[in-house]
């Protein structure tokens, strides 16, 4: 229901395919990825925080690259296989390895900025399977941590990556 003298917000229906899923939604010309992902499809593990693309707890893979959701406009995300860090577990339901490594290091304290790092870790090794400890610092330079002063992060990129080698061919995340 509109406000007297006002007009209901103008909305396009579009398709975006997440985690494997295809989703039909209305939503504003405006509207972020990021909000669309949160608010109209219930994937709350995108985090928002400085919805300037900086801190990287909104990275999502768009056809398995980290983009930032917060600087993406839905609609144009409607041709591209959206990944959320929701996807990145293994197709039994359990953890994958990113996920797995994190909890295995304790790579993760307060867990706002943990979605973001999953994400951009599980591209990292796609590119680099065996990072060395100053490549996994690199491959995590674009993402923001407030609490862990990073050493676990980085512990738990190389220990995802001894975890990926691991998984028969065909079964990994979001597989």
């Amino acid at each position: 229901m509109t406000t007297p003298g006002t007009t209901a917000e103008h909305t396009e229906t579009i398709r975006l395919r997440v985690n494997g899923v295809t989703h039909e939604v209305d939503v504003p010309p405006r509207r972020l990825l990021s909000d669309a992902l949160r608010h109209d499809l219930g994937l709350t593990g995108t985090h928002v925080g400085c919805e300037h693309g900086v801190c990287g707890a909104c990275t999502i893979l768009v056809d398995g690259q980290p983009t930032r959701a917060c600087l993406m406009f839905a609609i144009a995300a409607q041709e591209y296989e959206l990944t959320t860090v929701e996807g990145m577990t293994r197709p039994d339901g359990t953890l994958g390895p990113v996920q797995q490594a994190f909890k295995d290091c304790h790579g993760l304290q307060c867990g706002f900025c943990t979605p973001g790092f999953i994400t951009t870790i599980e591209a990292g090794l796609e590119e680099n399977p065996d990072p060395t400890p100053d490549e996994a610092r690199d491959m995590i330079s674009g993402n923001l941590c407030r609490c862990t002063g990073y050493q676990n992060i980085v512990k738990s990129v190389l220990r995802a990556a001894e975890l990926k080698r691991e998984i028969p061919t065909g079964e990994g995340a979001g597989q």
